[in-house]
């Protein structure tokens, strides 16, 4: 562990691969506006670059990134309290990415997860970049010398192999330049599950419209949606144990807590012993409160883009003043000859 002080920094992203929904809110959204407040620096990136790693159709993905930022903005995050960029502004991500690709081992990359589950028996057709994209993960947050870096179970792994690289640069040039990174596992993170099948992740992929509450739907779509939610015909319980073996009950209920800010034993507490003809009600009462207003401000802004470019810009700017010292720093630590200033 690094026994430099580095300025608590957090560094968070997102692919922009559209149809932001209800499960990206509560698990990583609203989250990161609770990290702004916080009194930390933050840094909250669109993730094109690493949106490429799988063929991507040009004008969906400029269309992704810039609704992503609209997302992150009408959720709560202010572009003037945290650095909102889309990754491919500041090249330091990319500049970075390389000298970690020499840092980096191969045996590393094939161990990670995510490269077995997206190549699985394609490996020599998938890209380069998607082999190699732990490693402008690891960039991404380490151009910062981001301190923490808030992530779900799923990403743990690449944490892991971010402080691996931070580690392997230090002590290969005998330094003390990059911090070893803490990732954040912040308690039970939020697992929104499909309207239509409660064993179901909710996903943009799927098929029914109606299995996911999408961020851009105007609220007499979302209480639509929620009153058509598949339900089972027993009345809540009063407590948690309750909602083992009923799926969609308990996802009804999740939801309602994460919007709620209680827990699952607070709103049963409250509601145990209605039947889901009182308690979808509530439900989408609670929801178009607090995701309505989302929606009603990614519109305005989606409206007319240039206020979300002219944001990107300015945060790349702001992003640069961070990124490209630590560039500077680490090709001279590594032996390139710097450029002479004319």
């Amino acid at each position: 562990m690094s026994d430099t002080a580095f300025t608590p920094r957090v560094f968070s992203g997102i692919q922009p691969s559209g149809n932001l929904h209800l499960g990206n809110y509560l698990g990583a959204l609203k989250r990161f506006v609770d990290w702004q407040g916080k009194g930390v620096e933050t840094v909250y990136c669109m993730v094109d670059l690493h949106a490429i790693t799988v063929w991507q159709n040009p004008a969906d993905l400029r269309h992704s990134t810039r609704e992503l930022c609209a997302g992150f903005i009408a959720a709560g995050l202010d572009p003037e309290k945290s650095i909102l960029i889309n990754q491919s502004q500041v090249p330091e991500h990319a500049q970075l990415a390389w000298i970690f690709n020499c840092v980096a081992r191969m045996g590393w990359m094939q161990r990670m997860t995510q490269w077995k589950d997206k190549a699985g028996k394609n490996q020599q057709n998938a890209s380069l970049g998607l082999f190699a994209y732990p490693a402008l993960m690891a960039a991404d947050i380490l151009v910062y010398h981001a301190t923490h870096v808030p992530v779900g179970e799923d990403q743990k792994q690449h944490l892991e192999l971010t402080r691996d690289i931070a580690i392997k640069f230090n002590n290969d040039f005998g330094v003390d330049f990059f911090p070893v990174t803490e990732p954040v596992i912040e308690g039970a993170a939020t697992r929104v599950m499909s309207l239509r099948d409660g064993s179901k992740k909710m996903s943009k992929s799927d098929v029914s419209d109606m299995s996911r509450i999408n961020m851009t739907d105007d609220a007499d779509t979302i209480a639509k949606k929620i009153r058509k939610a598949k339900t089972d015909p027993e009345a809540l319980p009063s407590e948690a144990e309750g909602l083992e073996e009923r799926p969609e009950a308990r996802n009804l209920v999740e939801i309602y807590a994460a919007l709620n800010e209680q827990s699952v034993d607070q709103v049963l507490a409250d509601v145990g012993g209605k039947q889901f003809s009182e308690f979808k009600p509530m439900l989408a009462e609670l929801a178009v409160e607090k995701l309505a207003p989302i929606s009603s401000e990614m519109a305005r802004l989606m409206n007319d883009t240039s206020e979300i470019d002219k944001i990107l810009s300015r945060g790349a700017q702001r992003a640069r003043e961070v990124t490209a010292p630590v560039l500077r720093k680490t090709y001279d630590i590594v032996g390139m000859v710097p450029p002479v200033e004319t």
